[in-house]
């Protein structure tokens, strides 16, 4: 038996623009397997954003089911979908979203104090920047860092709470071609190594092609998916 790890049902999601009714997703039925690396891609306004935002828990569908590591997650209330959030979702940004005036250590450490955690919570914030190569930035601040580094402090920050899956938003959008190409090869290795499942929005048909599924959206409804791997 296949383990998802999201599954969604005729997932919509509706905005009211006055009297007009704008169909952002339109019957989204998908299931993602538990370690695997899939992209989603489809031309602007397809509902890229909009189905990363309820899959990563930012927002409520419409109307629909949606199951994330076994919890129907479409019908909490606010407090219960952040809780949810924290414990099940990493996020990784193209704008990086670090606070500037803190260290590394301290937006690593973000996630955990959310969760109310405190022991151990900085010996766990160090483990996760050694994994992604940062050992030595532990105390420096993002000004202090290049681009390709504050993404490494991004990803460490989403993987230390071991999630379920990582939503990773145009990761290497704001990069130079060689930082974020070791950007792609870190995250597939945290996939390799520690099978979180990893989940990449993307314009970049290169970085796409790197994962195991690409799933196309164009005006809120899934077109295809193709196995790349």
């Amino acid at each position: 038996m296949t383990d998802w790890v999201i599954e969604t049902h005729n997932l919509t999601k509706i905005y009211q623009m006055g009297n007009i009714e704008v169909r952002a997703l339109d019957g989204i039925d998908i299931q993602i397997e538990r370690g695997s690396v899939i992209s989603i891609m489809g031309p602007s306004g397809s509902g890229k954003s909009t189905l990363m935002n309820l899959l990563g828990c930012l927002d409520r569908p419409t109307g629909g089911d949606y199951i994330l590591d076994g919890i129907h997650v479409g019908k909490m209330k606010d407090d219960e979908l952040a809780d949810v959030r924290n414990r099940k979702v990493g996020f990784v940004f193209q704008s990086f979203n670090l606070l500037p005036r803190q260290t590394s250590m301290a937006n690593v450490e973000l996630p955990m104090r959310y969760a109310g955690i405190i022991k151990g919570r900085r010996e766990k914030a160090a483990q996760a920047l050694q994994a992604v190569g940062l050992a030595d930035r532990m105390t420096h601040k993002p000004t202090e860092l290049s681009g390709g580094q504050q993404q490494r402090v991004a990803i460490a920050r989403a993987l230390v709470n071991d999630p379920a899956i990582i939503m990773a938003d145009e990761p290497t959008g704001n990069l130079d071609s060689k930082s974020g190409k070791e950007i792609m090869e870190l995250i597939l290795n945290l996939n390799k190594t520690k099978g979180t499942t990893i989940i990449i929005v993307t314009h970049d048909p290169v970085v796409a092609e790197q994962t195991q599924r690409i799933i196309r959206l164009i005006d809120g409804k899934v077109l295809a998916e193709d196995g790349i791997a």
